[in-house]
């Protein structure tokens, strides 16, 4: 009996979610460092770690969304 306990599917895609916000949100939390706070070369290194995070952001999203459209309904078996 599972009870009202989530599939491993469901849970995978919620984390993989979870992981695409905190980094766009780091990602964001850097760009606007980096375009107003920082200065020299701080700023430009800061600007490129937020563009890869942004850009990691995007892929795992994009990789939990493929995964929901594309699974399977009977699990595989």
């Amino acid at each position: 009996m599972t009870g009202n306990r989530p599939s491993r599917h469901v849970v995978r895609r919620r984390r993989r979610r979870l992981w695409s916000g905190v980094l766009a949100l780091a990602g964001l939390v850097l760009l606007v460092i980096g375009l107003t706070v920082a200065d020299g070369v701080a700023a430009w290194v800061e600007i490129v770690v937020a563009a890869v995070l942004l850009v990691v952001a995007y892929v795992v999203q994009a990789i939990a969304r493929r995964e929901t459209l594309y699974r399977r309904d009977d699990d595989g078996r």
